[in-house]
């Protein structure tokens, strides 16, 4: 690396040229991959994980499908596996934790002080966002750490599929109980997933089906199944569809208080309660209904349980959902005869998600894909870390966090239940090229504080990045084009060629 001195740089800053430069470099990064096999490697471990690790300089080769047969629970490294324990939504069940929280708010509720109401709410308010950084903290040790890179990546393909906004209600104390469902499913059968999210409390809360009841009918829930979950607008349901699905879905809500309702001993039977999970027959319309032209018959839970079969064995559910993780894996639409493909794959497995997105790794259409995408705010920021520092363990992951939500892809931070777009266009614009060459900038200085303890006066363990590691020499400088390394050249300190890299087209191409 040459470290003269770059004409246009005032010390450590470049000048908005060099930035608009590099940010229409990386806005146009999508293009084909070196064919060369260092380099098309280093585009399938880009692919199949959160961004490969500047230690390891061995990447995949041969079936991308091997990258499936990593278990979702597999160990991380002990100082991750330790940070996790160590967090109270680790020590506390959730239903629990959601409790404590919403007798603390009743007791507020009672304070006649103004000043003293405040406080408390303050520090109520406190304790549910150190659930959500808890909940968030531990994704992003996963992702960064995990052996299972794919199926973290596919953890948060469903976590956006079924997007939910973590500032709504309690839903910040019930995230620990959503994302651990996600995980548990996320290559498992699509009908097993689908069916967990109906009972998980955040989702009811989020859309409302705690407030659906006979008489008093909320289809919030109901058609955002239809329209995001499964079916997908366009795909032949009808309004009337969706009102009979909201009729299935009365009674199946949340419960925020120990005892069980008084029933009537006709509908006491058809009581289900787990943790926070209740169906309430007293609030069932136990009626006769027709979802997609079969019959439901009124017989309580069991009418849900119909309901998502009818859902998950659509024609139109496989397709859809196909083409969303197709979108997802390829970093563009994938053809229709990929499709197709992964519909007849779901067909023969009964759903089963992983042999699903197996045909999409064995495809022609995969394989062109690779170095052609575009990484979205989490894989950009992921990946940077994880080549920077390899497998040192962070300490604080709040400056992942607040850099994702300058970004605008904060974790569970979708107002809207469609989730973060998938496509390239949604973050190539300048103002996200610029908060990018900020990171990499941060990242390139030291640090960034990952690994200064959260705690006040905790110890800080700066850790300077060596870019020029295993990996670079393995195939990544390989993978750098001539307008990239003429910048490179041009740099005046290490902290400044780290940077630069960082926000080079190359490095933001997945």
């Amino acid at each position: 690396m040459r470290l003269s001195r770059f004409q246009g740089y005032p010390g450590m800053i470049p000048s908005r040229a060099i930035v608009a430069g590099l940010a229409l470099l990386a806005s146009s990064a999508a293009q084909a991959a070196d064919p060369a096999p260092a380099t098309a490697r280093l585009a399938l471990a880009e692919r199949l994980s959160w961004g490969p690790r500047g230690d390891e300089p061995g990447m995949p080769s041969g079936d991308p499908v091997t990258a499936l047969a990593v278990p979702i629970n597999a160990p991380l490294p002990p100082a991750a596996a330790q940070m996790i324990a160590a967090m109270p939504i680790s020590q506390k069940p959730m239903p629990a934790l959601v409790m404590d929280m919403v007798d603390r708010r009743r007791q507020i509720n009672t304070i006649t002080d103004p000043d003293a109401r405040a406080a408390a709410d303050k520090a109520w308010q406190s304790d549910m966002g150190d659930f959500y950084r808890q909940v968030v903290t531990r994704d992003i040790l996963r992702q960064l750490y995990s052996p299972a890179q794919l199926g973290e990546q596919l953890t948060w393909f469903w976590a956006n599929h079924f997007s939910i906004h973590a500032q709504k209600r309690e839903i910040r104390a019930m995230l620990g109980g959503w994302d651990d469902t996600l995980r548990a499913h996320a290559l498992g059968k699509f009908r097993d997933l689908l069916a967990a999210t109906v009972v998980q409390p955040a989702m009811l809360q989020y859309l409302d089906n705690d407030q659906n009841a006979a008489g008093h009918i909320n289809e919030n829930y109901a058609r955002e199944i239809m329209e995001l979950h499964t079916m997908g607008v366009g795909s032949g349901y009808t309004q009337k569809d969706v009102q009979e699905l909201a009729r299935v879905l009365t009674g199946v809500g949340v419960r925020l208080t120990p005892d069980a309702p008084r029933l009537p001993p006709d509908r006491a039977p058809y009581y289900l309660r787990n943790g926070l999970f209740e169906f309430n027959p007293l609030r069932h319309d136990f009626g006769n209904k027709v979802l997609l032209g079969q019959p439901i018959q009124g017989q309580g839970w069991g009418e849900v349980a119909q309901a998502i079969t009818i859902l998950a064995n659509a024609p139109a559910t496989r397709m859809h959902v196909s083409r969303q993780l197709g979108l997802f894996l390829l970093g563009r639409d994938p053809s229709p005869a990929l499709v197709n493909a992964m519909a007849a794959e779901w067909v023969a497995s009964d759903g089963t998600i992983a042999r699903v997105v197996a045909v999409v790794l064995r495809s022609d259409e995969f394989r062109a894909s690779l170095g052609t995408g575009f990484k979205d705010p989490e894989h950009y920021v992921l990946s940077a870390v994880r080549y920077a520092y390899g497998g040192r363990v962070i300490r604080n992951a709040d400056p992942i966090i607040n850099w994702l939500r300058r970004m605008d892809e904060a974790p569970y931070g979708r107002e809207t239940p469609d989730g973060w777009p998938l496509d390239a266009a949604a973050w190539t614009g300048p103002g996200q090229m610029e908060t990018r060459f900020e990171i990499a900038k941060a990242i390139g200085n030291g640090s960034a504080g990952l690994f200064k303890a959260r705690e006040p006066g905790g110890p800080d363990e700066p850790a300077f990045p060596q870019l020029q590691n295993a990996l670079w020499y393995a195939g990544f400088d390989r993978a750098i084009g001539p307008q990239t390394k003429a910048v490179l050249d041009h740099a005046n300190s290490s902290p400044q060629w780290n940077m630069l890299l960082l926000a080079s087209p190359e490095f933001m191409r997945r």
